[in-house]
């Protein structure tokens, strides 16, 4: 087989600009390898660049899509420390390997080609291998490389979670969702806020959540968040909402807390635009912006998993044809979800 199908973005007005077409499986260089996709999930990202709205730089006629699991097939003459038929993820950005992200140039999906087709080539210092023996799925492991990583680096790449501490949650969105199993599963106590009862009971029940706030019913949910804490506060938050929710967020944190800035899904009004200079100030808070995370992360992060045995949350599979990736971003643009959105490449 010589030829792949591969999906681009032709333009970027909606998901519904998704085109496939046949092309040319790539060959590799020397220090690759090429890999067959098996499972791909969706992020608000993939979103966001389908409709001209992420902020970052785009390429035209781009491949989306950055998060994906699958299983080696070729190997350059250069690499040693991956073989073919390997189980692996590839990092969502290529040259990434350790500390901050130092660009927005090589993330897949954006200004580079992502993943959505069936064959990619990646540096093999790019790629990861998933344990042996490991009972998680191709799309479970395919929710680490972006989620997984942003999750893993809000807890654990400045000051490290603490088992006892106390981590709140915006949404039910694949990367509150992610670090609430990653957090309950190192002892902390979690606390998760939607404006649905029914998504929150879900979170409750599955996930294992300790305390729920629907913010719809409760506008001053930072306070909230602070009596159930006796007082003190949260230690951190996933701030996925942006200059809407930052105030409640410093709110709910304690002294010395980490707020993760990760979204940016509810924008204030310019003239309601919170003073967070004065908010930081104030609480003695460290706000600090999460660009998913470093190979070393995500190494750090899959070990976990694999260790510990988690499952991730998957909540709909959709099929790998242009009708139903168009209908998995929808559904994902809908809210509806909690957990991740993926496409079953197979």
């Amino acid at each position: 087989m010589s030829k792949q199908t591969v999906f681009r973005l032709k333009a970027r007005s909606s998901p519904d600009d998704l085109v496939a077409s046949e092309e040319a499986i790539p060959s590799i260089g020397k220090y690759e390898v090429l890999i067959k996709v098996r499972g791909v999930t969706l992020n608000y990202r993939d979103i966001a660049i389908s409709k001209s709205k992420y902020p970052f730089t785009v390429k035209d006629n781009v491949v989306p899509g950055s998060d994906a699991a699958g299983d080696i097939v070729k190997v350059g003459d250069g690499v040693r420390e991956l073989s073919e038929g390997d189980r692996v993820i590839g990092c969502f950005d290529i040259t990434n390997q350790y500390g901050p992200q130092q660009d927005w140039d090589w993330g897949q999906g954006g200004p580079i080609d992502g993943v959505m087709r069936q064959y990619i080539t990646l540096p093999a210092s790019a790629v990861i291998k998933i344990p042996q023996g490991s009972p998680q799925s191709y799309l479970e492991w395919a929710c680490l490389v972006c989620t997984g990583a942003t999750a893993w680096n809000a807890l654990y790449g400045n000051n490290p979670l603490i088992p006892g501490q106390t981590v709140l949650f915006q949404g039910t969105g694949g990367v509150s969702i992610t670090g609430l199993i990653f957090a309950k599963a190192a002892g902390a106590t979690t606390i998760i806020t939607s404006s649905s009862d029914e998504k929150l009971e879900y979170v409750k029940s599955k996930f294992g959540a300790d305390h729920v706030i629907n913010y719809k019913k409760v506008p001053n949910w930072g306070e909230e968040a602070r009596k159930l804490t006796a007082g003190k506060g949260v230690d951190q938050v996933f701030e996925n909402g942006g200059s809407a929710t930052i105030e409640q967020s410093v709110a709910a944190i304690a002294r010395g807390g980490i707020i993760s800035i990760i979204g940016f899904l509810a924008l204030a009004e310019q003239s309601q635009m919170p003073d967070v200079t004065q908010l930081a100030l104030g609480s003695g808070s460290i706000i600090r912006g999460i660009n998913v995370g470093s190979k070393q992360l995500l190494e750090d992060c899959v070990k976990f998993v694999a260790k510990a045995g988690l499952r991730m949350p998957v909540e709909k599979e959709f099929g790998f044809s242009r009708d139903e990736i168009v209908n998995a971003y929808k559904y994902l643009e809908s809210g509806q979800h909690i957990g991740k959105v993926c496409i079953n490449v197979d």
